[in-house]
């Protein structure tokens, strides 16, 4: 999975840093941004392989961001794993009319992140070779 482009787009720069060096470590070139706004900015941009969103920050949401992204051609297929407050869930319609690819509770496991996001570029790949 070495190469991959992951945005990471978060308010909280502790968990921005803690992801960015987990998936550093693993291969991965990661770009970040503090708010939806930025981080639609940049998946525009940038078009990286998969984002990795908080819901709930400044400016503008995960959530809105996500609807942005899925409204654009060029970002409409990204995959997107939302990190969410603990005891704050995302409706299972919205997520799979958002087309949200994973939904991980904060405090989150940096390990288990790693593994869903080359889960989900590996399932991405099987898609794209068949």
């Amino acid at each position: 999975m070495t190469g991959k482009k992951v945005l990471v787009v978060d308010d909280e720069i502790h968990i921005v840093h803690v992801v960015m060096i987990k998936l550093r470590n693993s291969g991965f070139e990661v770009i970040s941004a503090s708010n939806g706004q930025e981080g639609l900015k940049l998946a525009i941009s940038e078009k990286p392989d998969i984002v990795i969103a908080d819901l709930k920050m400044p400016i503008m949401s995960g959530l809105e961001m996500v609807e942005k992204l899925r409204s654009c051609e060029q970002t409409k297929d990204i995959p997107v794993i939302v990190l969410t407050a603990r005891g704050f869930t995302l409706e299972d319609d919205r997520g799979r009319d958002l087309h949200i690819s994973g939904c991980i509770s904060k405090p989150f496991s940096p390990k288990k992140l790693l593994k869903d996001v080359e889960n989900i570029l590996y399932q991405k790949q099987l898609v794209q070779k068949g």
